[in-house]
């Protein structure tokens, strides 16, 4: 009896502490705090948020940018126009066709956005029925038109200088592609600008000194003839060759609008004189060249969080915690598929439950086909995405693995004349590999590490599975991987299956108690926080200048990345509607880094390495 009186004190007392929070939320300034500040018994009822020093982003329009002196470019060219004036008509096109040439520096703020300065240099070749200084020939010897209107050929050499705003039009409508992205080798610019043009030669002398004369006898001077502005409209093809896009070869239309006397004409026949013209030239990017899509920061910071409010309720709630893992292929984190590109083919989590090879495949069957036949390399093929499928499916016709490390057999399949032939029979296409110069990638990897070079051709193919992502595979994480003291550790399969559906395929992979676990906590708990914490492994085979650097580098993005991928599934489940962004958070380390001395990419060690650790607080 007296222990019974007790414990319902006890409860009474955490209820009004609860209460009290309760009524006072409105009252709480959220502000940045040092964790050892923390006092122990608020801290026991409050969550950690770390965030990124600087925000990253999952729009594909959106990049951090850069310093001023990144970004810029040089470029020159060589071309031909003509020029059209008052009297351009009066003889053959060819004759008013001259030369130029171009030179300029530019620099891009953004994807899409850029400004540029250019000079050039060249000449104007036209008719005129007025005798000016830029007339050629004699003055008492003109040509005739057919109704005997006298005309003289004319001729003015220049020089100018113009400034120019400059949008990329493909990637403003389709965004900037990434470092190292086969995509985008063709881009279409436009250039809108002012700039002022200098006449250095007048063939019959100083203007000033010859000035025209009307029908009436009457001297006009029609301004300075040697300086005037002009409006630069330029329409460019770009063709780059290489995906680094250090070099691009250009083709420009250009025009260069004056006012009407840029001849010298004394009467406005046509409200623009204009030289339009076509040149090819080349252009040479400076690095840095690209934009990152975020910027982890090495900063960690504490908020303080109170918990949402929770309803009257007659037991004693409990503060929980339940982890799960996620472990990801090596140089994989899911940041090129959805849900972090929206509407892409491509689920980073229904592959990694229940992908097939790299989820790949050839396009052109009938060419796949005749080299098979005949021996010839595949390299050349092109290849595109296949788009995954939930892993609850009942049947899987192919017979292949599927899912990373769920079976105990590799997600890598053998690209042997007899397997391929035999899947294409069922699926009705090649399952492919990704390749990249002479490397050959048998599962998923990132755009932005496909480029990369590891220490050995047998790391670019699975071949050994542990089930990590099973639940299966749980004693050897418990095992291996740290875990807060009176934490349930759940597998990736569970939540997939609780969250998704735990019939089919993914089935196999779970198990039952687990996943109806996972569904009463998040029907029947009260979810506080959810948290992610990224890993890579220290591994990375750069050798150039600053190795070690970039190396860690590398391996940060990739474990923000594979963090930021799993609160991203998480958020869009629709299992988490009651939190607030807030409540999500990513815990960026500064070395968030597995040591790994096995140079295998193969080894257990190295796939606990490349993982997401999932935990959820929760009252129940």
């Amino acid at each position: 009896m007296k222990k019974t009186v007790l414990l319902t004190l006890l409860c009474l007392l955490l209820s009004g502490s609860l209460y009290a929070q309760i009524e006072n939320l409105d009252k709480i300034e959220w502000r940045k705090v040092e964790r050892d500040s923390l006092p122990a018994k608020i801290d026991s009822l409050l969550a950690e948020n770390y965030v990124p020093h600087t925000q990253p982003t999952d729009d594909q329009y959106r990049v951090v940018t850069n310093r001023f002196w990144h970004n810029w470019w040089v470029y020159g060219d060589l071309g031909l126009h003509t020029f059209r004036g008052d009297w351009s008509g009066n003889g053959k096109f060819k004759e008013t066709l001259s030369p130029d040439f171009t030179i300029g520096v530019g620099k891009w703020f953004t994807p899409g956005f850029g400004i540029k300065a250019q000079f050039g240099m060249g000449n104007s070749r036209g008719f005129t029925e007025v005798w000016t200084p830029y007339a050629i020939g004699s003055e008492n010897a003109p040509m005739h038109q057919s109704d005997g209107t006298p005309y003289w050929k004319m001729k003015t050499k220049w020089w100018d200088i113009n400034a120019n705003v400059v949008l990329n039009l493909s990637r403003i409508l389709y965004a900037w592609e990434g470092y190292g992205s086969d995509e985008r080798f063709n881009q279409v610019l436009l250039s809108l600008g002012i700039g002022g043009v200098h006449h250095y030669d007048n063939p019959q002398g100083d203007w000033c000194k010859n000035p025209i004369y009307t029908a009436d006898g009457r001297a006009e001077f029609y301004g300075d003839p040697h300086n005037e502005w002009y409006g630069n409209v330029e329409l460019q093809y770009s063709r780059f060759f290489t995906k680094a896009k250090a070099w691009s070869l250009d083709v420009k239309l250009r025009g260069r609008f004056y006012e009407t006397h840029y001849d010298l004409s004394p009467i406005a026949g046509r409200r623009w004189d204009y030289n339009l013209g076509l040149s090819v030239g080349a252009t040479y990017y400076i690095k840095q060249r690209g934009w990152e899509r975020c910027t982890p920061g090495e900063e960690i910071n504490y908020f303080i969080n109170v918990p949402a409010p929770v309803p009257v309720i007659q037991d004693c709630p409990e503060y929980r915690t339940f982890t799960f893992y996620i472990f990801y292929p090596n140089n994989y984190s899911g940041r090129n598929d959805a849900p972090v590109v929206a509407d892409a083919d491509v689920h980073s989590m229904d592959y990694l439950a229940g992908g097939i090879f790299t989820q790949k495949k050839f396009k052109n069957n009938s060419a796949v086909a005749s080299r098979l036949k005949s021996g010839a390399s595949l390299r050349s093929l092109k290849i595109e995405d296949v788009p995954t499928e939930k892993a609850t499916f009942t049947e899987n016709p192919t017979g292949v693995v599927r899912g990373y490390e769920m079976s105990k057999q590799p997600l890598s399949l053998d690209m042997n004349t007899d397997d391929m032939q035999q899947f294409e029979n069922v699926t009705g296409y090649y399952y492919a590999p990704i390749y990249e110069a002479d490397k050959t990638w048998c599962y998923r990897i990132d755009n932005e590490t496909r480029t990369q070079t590891l220490l050995s051709l047998d790391n670019y193919k699975e071949t050994t599975s542990y089930s990590l992502n099973a639940h299966a595979g749980l004693s050897t994480v418990r095992e291996n991987m740290p875990l807060e003291e009176g934490t349930t550790l759940f597998s990736f399969a569970d939540v997939y299956a609780a969250l998704v559906g735990d019939e089919g395929y993914i089935s196999q992979f779970s198990d039952g108690q687990a996943v109806e676990a996972i569904r009463d906590i998040l029907e029947n708990g009260q979810i506080l926080h959810v948290q992610a914490e990224g890993l890579a492994t220290s591994q990375d085979n750069y050798t150039g200048e600053n190795a070690e650097a970039v190396g860690l580098d590398r391996n940060r993005t990739l474990s923000h990345y594979r963090a930021f991928s799993a609160i991203k599934w998480l958020r869009e489940s629709g299992k988490f509607n009651g939190l607030k962004q807030g409540d999500f958070s990513i815990n960026v380390l500064s070395e968030p880094i597995g040591q790994v001395d096995d140079k295998s990419t193969r080894g257990l060690k190295a796939k606990l390495n490349r993982c997401a650790r999932i935990t959820i607080k929760y009252i129940k």
